[in-house]
């Protein structure tokens, strides 16, 4: 079921591509990144920093094949790691280029992806090594991606954020690999990059067997026939769309606007869910002065809408930058 390549079939292509590099002037970057982007009507969010490029971006397919040829002619970047989707609508509201300490950030200082990650598991490798019994099988992602969707028997630290990670494995160290013969250990993330990082994180804590899966669980939906997918649920995206499933289709689940948090049709008819305002995730999170201006907002935003006028309100805050991948 390959549908990697954007046609102009629909409307919409997107982009998700990170490369870890070494970028000395990330500033001197930034103005011709985003100029070319706003030339060929790109929006999205690209991260840089010293470390290389992270991010997606959204627009026509020849739009996004003029941006990919740019951030391919920086330095060390020809080799671009890209996967590409499709979207019935555009799923960002404005294009953004960031520079950034980290290009997904993780708070470990001197860790290099470039010179130690995991092995590379093909996605169509990917059921046998997590069926090992000899293997155990950790989830990168935040609680609330897991939450909607995960591999069959795999780990969830239950971190809200990948700067936890590291944390969280040096204080389960003990309980999840032994003390004897260490279990051979798989990661996997939505699209490879955090996995780059904690691949290699494992391995500067002298984890030596560790894997992870190659284009993350984006490839792994493009090219694993659902009949034969150890995947269940849906994967969280860090944009409009919310969720994608297998052959990359848009998900289910909706997002609220209130604290980003993915919501299902189940949330949706919580007597704590109120559309703009808030969800069963985050009610008990938000005072009433604050689901009043939620309310307020959400007001305004749907009557620029009726109007055929866009609101500020509508400009969201960004989802997790330092997270995405």
């Amino acid at each position: 079921m390959p549908i990697l390549e954007c046609d102009t079939a629909e409307p919409v292509c997107v982009a998700a591509l990170y490369r870890f590099t070494r970028f000395d002037d990330c500033a001197s970057l930034r103005g011709p990144l985003e100029q070319a982007c706003r030339d060929h009507g790109i929006r999205g969010t690209l991260l840089l920093a010293s470390e290389g490029i992270n991010g997606t971006i959204a627009g026509s397919p020849d739009g996004i094949a003029q941006v990919l040829e740019h951030i391919r002619s920086l330095p060390d970047c020809a080799d671009l790691d890209v996967k590409r989707s499709t979207a019935l609508e555009m799923p960002f509201h404005r294009m953004k280029v960031r520079l950034k300490r980290e290009i997904v950030t993780m708070g470990q200082p001197g860790l290099d992806p470039r010179a130690s990650v995991g092995t590379y598991v093909d996605a169509q490798d990917w059921n046998a090594l997590i069926s090992d019994p000899d293997t155990i099988v950790i989830d990168t992602r935040n609680d609330y991606e897991v939450g909607i969707g995960t591999f069959e028997g795999a780990i969830n630290p239950n971190t809200a954020s990948f700067r936890d990670f590291p944390d969280w494995f040096r204080r389960e160290r003990e309980r999840l690999l032994g003390t004897g013969v260490q279990p051979k250990v798989a990661m996997f993330c939505t699209g490879g990059i955090r996995c780059e990082k904690s691949t290699a994180f494992l391995k500067q804590e002298g984890v030596e067997d560790v894997y992870h899966l190659k284009g993350g669980i984006l490839k792994y939906l493009e090219t694993v026939h659902e009949e034969s997918s150890l995947w269940h649920g849906e994967c969280f995206v860090f944009d409009q769309r919310v969720s994608i499933g297998h052959g990359l289709k848009q998900g289910s689940l909706g997002l609220c606007h209130a604290c980003r948090r993915p919501i299902s049709p189940e949330d949706r008819n919580s007597v704590l869910y109120e559309e703009g305002v808030s969800c069963p995730h985050c009610h008990a999170e938000r005072t009433e002065e604050q689901r009043a201006s939620y309310r307020e907002r959400h007001r305004q935003e749907t009557l620029a809408a009726a109007q055929g006028r866009a609101h500020v309100g509508a400009i969201m805050p960004d989802l997790a930058d330092d997270d995405a991948d």
